[in-house]
C-alpha cells in the first residue's frame, strides 16, 4: 500500500496500521539510508524537526496537502532524541513528542526517540498457538494477577544512583528484565494463570499510574527500553503465563509536549471546551473526528501486533458510553460507542485470540455482546457489582446480614446477561477506601476467617476471577506506587498462612472442571436450599460440561457453627477456610461425606463428587 494511501485510510476513520506511516522509520531516499519522520499537523504554520542530532536546531519539514508534514534525514542513530518544533496559527512555538514515536526519554525528558522496532526475535511460538485454540478462555481456568510494575516490588542496593528523589528513598523501580526473573516464578507459585500489567504507554506522572498517557505507541522508559518489555512478555509465554494490558482510550494529558492542542488547534481533541476535559482535568478524544478514531485503534493494534499481547483491558468504558460516565436522555456518547464497536469488530475480526476486557461501572446491556448484534463486542466485563456488593456485605455486623441476604445473591440473577470477570482491583485499596481486609467487619482474628471465606466464595463464583498485587498477602496498608509491597508480613504466619491459602485456592480452580468449564453456562449453577440453616448460611452448586463432576460451595457468614445438609451423594471436602493449616480453628469435615457438614463461625468450604 502507497503512502497516499495509507495516508487517506488515517484520515477517514479506516486504518488500523498508522503506526507504519507516521513516527521516525527507516528509508531509502536519494541513493541513501536514512530516516523518515511524518507527523499530521494540519493547523501548524510551520513544522521542524530538532534533536539532539542538530542541537536542537530546527531543520524544516515539508507539508503536504492533507496536512501530514515530512523529512528525510541521513546519519540519524537510533536512539537519538527529537521533537518536533511546532509554530502555532498564532506564532508560538512549541516543541513536541512525536504522537507515534515507539520509545521516550526518560522522564523528567520528554523528547521521542529514534527507535529500531523491528528486530526482536521471538521466542513464544508454542505458546501462540495454543492461545489461537483457547477460544478467549471461557471453557479454561483463569485468574489474573493485576501488577503496576513501579511498585510490585523495589531494589535497595544501589538506589542512590536512582534517578527520582522518590526512587532514592524507596527503592528504585525493577527493570523489565528484572521483573521477568523475579515475577514470573512469583506467578508461577501462585498458579496464576495471566498477569495484568497497569498501563505501560508512557506518561510523564508517576503518580497517575499510566492512566494519564502521552506516548500511545511508546513503551514507558522507566523500566527499560522497547525490547526490554517484549523480552518480559515473551518469557511470560515461554512459562505459559498470559499478558493483559490496561489501556486508556478515553482521555490524554495536558502536558504541552504531548497531544493536547498539538499544532495550535484541536487536533485530537473537541474545539468546544464543554466537550474537552474531564473530571479529573484531563482531555477527551474527540472521536467525532476520523483520525482520532485511526490512531486509537492503531495503537491497539501495535500492542498486539509487535508485543504479543493477549488480552486488551479498556479502562472507563462507562465514559465512552455516557457522557461523564453517567446515564440519561442527554448524555449519549454516539462517538464514544462508535469508536468501541468499530475497534472491537476490528480486533475480534484481525486477533480472535485476543481478549477484549471492559471496566464498565455502568448497567449498559450486551457489553460482551458482538457489534453485528447490537453489543460492544468485549469479550469480558468486570463484574464491579459483584465486588461492592460482597464487600458491602461483609463489612456489615453478622447480626445485620440476616436482613440483607439478597445482597450476596443478586450477582447470580444478573451474572449470565454478559460475560463477567471478579475483580478485587487496585481501585478498592487506595484513597482511603481501605485494603480488602481492612473493610472487613470484626476484630484482627474475624478479620482473617471472613477474609479466608471471601477468598473461598470468590474461587467458587462462577466468572473469571482478577486480584490485585498485595490481596494474597493480606495487606493492611493501602496501595502506594512509590513503596514495594509489604513482603515482610510474610515473616508473620498469620500472613503466610493466609498465602498459602490463596495458593490452594488457585490450585484448586484450575484442577476441577466444575470450577471452570461452564462458568457462563446457566445450567451448570444452582443456589440450593439450606433448610433449619439462619439466612447467613448459603449454598450452590456447579457441575462440569460433561456432568461427571459436581463442586458444592457451603458458607456461613454468621458468628455461630451450623450443621448444614448437603445433597445426597458421596462427597469429599476440597478445601475448608477453617482449616488449622491456614491459622483457623480446625474445624473440618474429613473422610467420605454424606448428610451433612459442619462449618465453623465465618467459614466455608468447597466439596466435589465425581460419578
Amino acid at each position: 500500500m502507497n503512502i497516499d494511501t495509507s495516508i487517506r485510510q488515517f484520515l477517514t476513520g479506516q486504518s488500523a496500521k498508522a503506526y507504519e506511516i507516521f513516527g521516525a522509520h527507516a528509508d531509502h531516499q536519494y541513493g541513501k539510508d536514512g530516516i523518515v519522520f511524518r507527523v499530521y499537523a494540519p493547523y501548524a504554520a510551520n513544522m521542524e524537526l530538532v534533536g539532539d542530532f542538530n542541537n536542537w536546531e530546527g531543520w524544516q519539514m515539508n507539508r503536504r496537502p492533507d496536512g501530514v508534514w515530512t523529512i528525510f534525514c541521513d546519519n540519524i542513530p537510533w536512539g537519538a532524541l527529537y521533537k518536533y518544533r511546532t509554530t502555532t496559527p498564532n506564532g508560538e512555538k512549541i516543541d513536541r513528542a512525536d504522537p507515534f514515536a515507539f520509545c521516550s526519554e526518560l522522564r523528567p525528558g520528554s523528547a521521542s526517540r529514534v527507535w529500531d522496532i523491528d528486530h526482536y526475535h521471538w521466542r513464544d511460538g508454542d505458546w501462540m498457538e495454543y492461545q489461537r485454540k483457547a477460544f478467549k478462555n471461557y471453557t479454561r481456568p483463569m485468574s489474573i494477577y493485576e501488577v503496576h510494575a513501579g511498585s510490585w516490588r523495589r531494589i535497595q542496593e544501589g538506589k542512590e544512583q536512582a534517578p527520582t528523589a522518590e526512587e532514592r528513598e524507596f527503592g528504585r523501580m525493577l527493570t523489565y528484565r528484572e521483573l521477568a526473573d523475579q515475577l514470573i516464578p512469583y506467578v508461577k507459585e501462585h498458579h496464576f494463570s495471566h498477569i495484568e500489567l497497569m498501563p505501560l504507554t508512557e506518561h510523564p506522572f508517576d503518580g497517575s499510574w499510566g492512566y494519564q498517557a502521552t506516548g500511545y505507541f511508546s513503551a514507558t522508559s522507566r523500566y527499560g527500553d522497547p525490547y526490554g518489555l517484549m523480552e518480559f512478555i515473551d518469557r511470560c509465554h515461554q512459562a505459559n503465563i498470559g499478558v493483559i494490558l490496561d489501556v486508556v482510550p478515553l482521555h490524554f494529558v495536558t502536558d504541552f509536549f504531548g497531544l493536547h492542542q498539538f499544532d495550535g488547534g484541536f487536533v485530537y481533541e473537541s474545539a468546544n471546551p464543554e466537550e474537552r476535559y474531564t473530571e479529573w482535568g484531563t482531555v477527551l478524544f474527540d472521536y467525532t473526528k476520523p483520525h482520532t478514531l485511526s490512531f486509537m485503534k492503531s495503537s491497539l493494534d501495535f500492542w498486539i501486533n509487535y508485543y504479543h499481547i493477549d488480552g486488551l483491558r479498556y479502562d472507563a468504558v462507562s465514559q465512552l458510553i455516557y457522557k461523564n460516565g453517567v446515564p440519561g436522555q442527554f448524555n449519549d456518547n454516539a462517538p464514544g460507542r462508535w469508536f468501541l464497536c468499530n475497534t472491537n469488530f476490528y480486533l475480534q475480526q484481525t486477533y480472535p485470540q485476543v481478549m477484549l476486557m471492559a471496566e464498565d461501572s455502568s448497567n449498559y446491556i450486551k457489553v460482551t455482546a458482538p457489534p453485528q448484534y447490537g453489543g460492544l463486542g468485549f469479550d469480558y466485563k468486570w463484574d464491579l457489582g459483584w465486588m461492592n456488593d460482597t464487600l458491602e456485605y461483609l463489612g456489615l455486623h453478622p447480626n445485620d446480614r440476616y436482613q440483607a441476604r439478597n445482597m450476596l445473591m443478586f450477582s447470580m440473577a444478573y451474572f449470565y446477561d454478559d460475560l463477567f470477570i471478579l475483580p478485587l482491583s487496585h481501585d478498592e485499596v487506595v484513597h482511603g477506601k481501605r485494603t480488602i481486609i481492612d473493610k472487613l467487619w470484626g476484630d484482627y482474628d474475624q478479620k482473617f476467617s471472613q477474609l479466608r471465606l471471601l477468598y473461598l466464595y470468590m474461587c467458587a463464583h462462577p466468572g473469571k476471577v482478577l486480584n490485585f498485587m498485595g490481596n494474597e498477602l493480606a495487606e493492611f496498608r493501602e496501595w502506594d506506587e512509590k513503596k514495594e509491597l509489604g513482603w515482610n508480613l510474610m515473616t508473620y504466619p498469620v500472613h503466610d498462612a493466609f498465602n498459602q491459602y490463596c495458593r490452594q485456592l488457585h490450585t484448586i480452580g484450575g484442577s476441577y472442571r466444575a470450577l471452570y468449564d461452564t462458568e457462563y453456562d446457566p445450567r451448570a449453577f444452582r443456589w440450593l436450599d439450606t433448610p433449619g440453616n439462619p439466612p447467613t448460611v448459603f449454598a450452590f452448586a456447579r457441575r462440569s460440561a460433561d456432568g461427571k463432576q459436581t463442586v458444592v460451595c457451603v458458607m456461613n457468614f454468621g458468628l455461630h457453627p451450623e450443621t448444614v445438609r448437603v445433597p445426597a451423594g458421596s462427597w469429599r471436602e476440597l478445601v475448608n477456610s477453617d482449616d488449622s493449616r491456614f491459622s483457623g480453628s480446625g474445624v473440618v469435615n474429613e473422610g467420605e461425606i454424606t448428610g451433612s457438614i459442619k462449618l465453623a463461625p465465618l467459614s466455608g468450604t468447597i466439596l466435589v463428587m465425581e460419578q
